[in-house]
């Protein structure tokens, strides 16, 4: 009898899943040859995009003090980071046929995607925030937002972001994997992870939505309510002002749009599979980082201006 148990607890342990395979987006060997061209040029946009508006930030002492491009560096920051989660594996894994991420490699993109997102998304909660107050409030403006508030704003976000993050990898960690291995994605995310374990995951599948459908959901709407607040107080403004302001207010609507509006679609409701939702995955992860830094200087007078002194610095030292 003891060993049959034996033989029993080594069974189990053979089948534990050390390893998930990712399906990815094609497996056509000759579309994912075409798909890595693709996004690799898109990556390299990423990257550039976003480390140019970080670097100008920094070296620009003027809009390093301002509120706005002070949480427009850290945003850019986080694009940046974000993309790295995601992409050079799955560039990786366009060049190979099979497509394999370790167990703890899976709970790491799970954790580092969360935590930039959340923190992505509680930033863009107090951009509109700022933005709020630099309209309906300009002649306390720069006491408001002074750089003690904007850097605990920054640091609240981060933390907010973490809290969400270890929440996440928490529920997964507990899940038992025994059998199926095969994730119908190019990386690893909770709604495809949970449907791997082997136990009735109904609680904790409610536990995500609430933790991440609902917290994209509030963001989302409180972020609409509060540029509704903004739109509205612009009617009574002068033309000249208000139409600064209508852009700025634009381009972050625009983000705002390009970010919650596929994490809803993702994470608020149950955990079944669509066909697009591929095509939501890439537009958060890849797509979005990418448009974020053209969106932004694009529509950006100051932020073009001071983009072209520092190429103008790095002529001149270049020719030193």
């Amino acid at each position: 009898m003891s060993v049959g148990i034996l033989g029993l607890m080594k069974k189990e342990n053979d089948s534990k899943v050390t390893e998930f395979v990712l399906l990815g987006l094609s497996s056509s060997w000759e579309l994912q040859l075409f798909l890595f061209l693709i996004f690799l040029l898109f990556y390299i946009a990423v990257v550039l995009g976003n480390l140019s508006i970080v670097t100008t930030v920094r070296a620009d002492a003027s809009l390093l003090q301002s509120p706005m491009y002070y949480f427009l560096g850290h945003l850019s920051f986080i694009d940046l980071c974000l993309s790295c989660v995601t992409v050079p594996k799955m560039l990786g894994d366009f060049l190979q046929q099979g497509k394999t991420i370790s167990f703890s490699g899976c709970l790491a993109q799970i954790y580092f995607l969360h935590f930039l997102g959340a923190s992505e998304m509680f930033l863009l909660t107090v951009m509109a925030y700022d933005r709020y107050v630099a309209i309906c409030n300009p002649l306390h403006y720069l006491t408001v937002m002074n750089r003690q508030l904007c850097l605990q704003l920054v640091f609240a976000c981060w933390c907010g972001g973490f809290i969400h993050s270890i929440t996440q990898v928490i529920l997964v960690i507990q899940l038992p994997f025994c059998g199926p291995n095969e994730l119908d994605n190019f990386y690893c995310d909770v709604p495809q992870v949970i449907k791997l374990a082997c136990m009735d995951t109904y609680v904790v599948e409610v536990l995500m939505v609430a933790n991440s459908g609902l917290l994209s959901l509030v963001c989302f709407l409180v972020l609409i309510f509060s540029y509704a607040i903004i739109l509205t107080t612009l009617r009574t403004r002068f033309h000249q002002a208000q139409s600064k302001a209508l852009s700025t207010c634009a381009s972050h609507l625009m983000v705002v749009s390009l970010i919650f509006v596929p994490c809803v679609f993702i994470y608020l409701r149950p955990f079944c599979s669509f066909s697009v939702d591929k095509i939501f995955s890439v537009f958060y992860t890849v797509i979005t980082p990418m448009l974020n830094p053209l969106i932004y200087t694009l529509r950006n007078a100051d932020m073009k201006t001071a983009m072209k002194k520092q190429r103008k610095a790095c002529g001149i030292l270049l020719l030193y």
